[in-house]
């Protein structure tokens, strides 16, 4: 399993994941759990509903009427290598006649599994169902014959158990809808969204559902072409006895590509405004005082001069800038007198709220300064650093995580949050462990 989702993707493509999800079985358990009243809202809609007029002569009173549905036992098992196993038994209260009442048993066994349609998005599918109707007899009646499954044309008729195995998928709270809402697009920035899109199939091994995805980040509607990996991404194994609901895992080279498209976008261009004016500057830099006849606050306008890298270490993830700032004053126009080119290494911390992803520059670790172009003649490395490291270390982080403070969408399906996360950077890729939570409906 150690190379899990890259299997998932055929070598000749050049589409491949960086990143993706295990869905375990507990993960299958609280899906189960939190769609067992929706199953009985469903089928006791169905199943309740007012039937068809009868144009047999037979009266009214020998008519067969559901008045209770109970879902007794509603599981979610996985299958490895197939797919789920979906089990449900229905208690159903059966009136025949004004004082005539008896208990069914329905149970239904059904296979699903998830497939990819021709649009690319992921459907749930039937590929098997076996519906059993039977009455549950007294103690009395257990000790004078066997069950019988004979349930009576009429039953039968009325429950029409071949229409309750087309639909079994939608008794589960994540029908397709849930599903295609896998891939919507989010918005990072108000010009720049990501869109996880499935490469393939989910596989069904003993730890879970695995789905691979592939992120694509778009810059005002267009997708932008992003860095290549170096190696393809896989899902790491996790333990067999996870009790995550879902272990989500995103590769270095996705972080990377974020911050790429961040910098495609123009975000992480920014203006710092420094503690400095041209007169404090022209008492350390002589000939500052010809180009500035009034005082005027000195500006940093900062611009990446080449795509920004996220490294991936155990416990660590590093971003790496490279900007290039602009050092001048005045508003209209503005009047540039240095060029300094400025190499940023900084900690990323990352945290989940709801469904994202929040990434901030924790500390800066490294900074490099060096001259790029000067009005104001050659001026020494250490007074470029004493002059603008203070306003730099403070305010490029500052800047960065202001651009971030919505944080970035994570896969998710509608309606359901993450809770319990437990975020673990490793080598090459983080590894976001959580349970599912099925949000309250409002309204």
């Amino acid at each position: 399993l150690s190379l899990l989702l890259s299997l998932l993707v055929p070598a000749h493509t050049t589409r491949s994941p960086d990143c993706g999800g295990i869905l375990t079985p507990s993960g299958l358990r609280y899906l189960a759990e939190v769609s067992k009243p929706h199953a009985e809202s469903v089928l006791r809609q169905d199943l309740m509903a007012p039937p068809a007029p009868d144009p047999s002569p037979a009266s009214p009173s020998s008519r067969n009427e559901i008045t209770s549905v109970k879902v007794d036992k509603f599981s979610l098992t996985l299958v490895p290598d197939t797919g789920m196993r979906l089990s449900i038994e229905v208690d159903l209260g059966i009136t025949s006649a004004p004082s005539t009442t008896k208990e069914m048993r329905l149970s239904i066994l059904a296979d699903l599994h998830v497939d990819m349609n021709p649009e690319g998005n992921l459907e749930l599918v039937t590929s098997d169902c076996k519906p059993t109707l039977e009455e549950v007899q007294s103690t009395e009646e257990m000790d004078r014959s066997a069950p019988h499954k004979s349930s009576g044309p009429d039953v039968d008729k009325q429950i029409n158990v071949e229409k309750i195995c087309l639909e079994v998928s939608k008794l589960l709270l994540f029908p397709n809808e849930r599903l295609m809402s896998l891939a919507a697009p989010f918005p990072i920035t108000p010009s720049c969204q990501v869109q996880y899109l499935p490469l393939a199939a989910p596989l069904y091994s003993e730890q879970g559902i695995i789905i691979s995805l592939q992120t694509t980040f778009q810059v005002a509607g267009t997708v932008i072409p992003l860095p290549v990996s170096p190696v393809p991404f896989s899902m790491p194994e996790p333990a067999s006895s996870s009790p995550s609901h879902l272990i989500l895992a995103f590769s270095e080279h996705f972080y990377t590509s974020l911050f790429s498209a961040l910098e495609k976008s123009g975000a992480l261009n920014v203006s710092l405004l420094s503690s400095l004016t041209t007169a404090t500057l022209a008492e350390r830099i002589t000939q500052m005082g010809s180009l500035f006849q009034e005082d005027l606050p000195v500006v940093l306008q900062t611009v990446t001069r080449s795509s920004p890298h996220v490294v991936l270490e155990e416990d660590k993830a590093i971003v790496l800038l490279f900007l290039t700032a602009q050092i001048g004053a005045g508003s209209s126009p503005f009047q540039s007198f240095l060029s300094v080119n400025v190499d940023v290494t900084a900690r990323l911390h990352l945290s989940v709220v709801d469904t994202r992803m929040i990434i901030s520059v924790a500390a800066i670790e490294d900074i490099e300064l060096s001259l790029a172009t000067s009005d104001v003649g050659p001026i020494l490395a250490a007074l470029l650093e004493e002059l603008f490291l203070p306003t730099i270390r403070e305010e490029v982080p500052a800047q960065i995580n202001e651009v971030l403070k919505q944080g970035v969408s994570l896969p998710h399906i509608a309606s359901f949050t993450y809770t319990d996360v437990n975020i673990t950077i490793h080598k090459d890729y983080v590894l976001i462990p959580c349970n599912l939570q099925l949000e309250a409906r409002t309204g």
